[in-house]
């Protein structure tokens, strides 16, 4: 399983799905996952909007496999 989270420095949401993120990479060998700065690597919202084929309004934005997942706010929240 390949996940792909684009986020932004300063965002207490990205650094949440960050961090799950690297726990489950620690605990599965099939999980990986890649954290793209938005701000770094100049993508826009415009970007993101493509990407995902539909309306983006905040970050973090993640990708399972190239499917838009965007966030999962409960396991962000809990």
């Amino acid at each position: 399983m390949q996940t792909v989270i684009f986020g932004r420095p300063g965002c207490p949401y990205c650094v949440r799905a960050k961090d799950l993120a690297e726990k489950l990479s620690n605990e599965h060998d099939d999980f990986q996952y890649h954290y793209v700065d938005i701000r770094a690597e100049g993508i826009t919202k415009e970007d993101l909007q493509q990407k995902a084929g539909k309306p983006v309004e905040t970050v973090p934005q993640i990708f399972v496999d190239q499917q838009h997942i965007a966030a999962i706010p409960i396991l962000l929240h809990g």
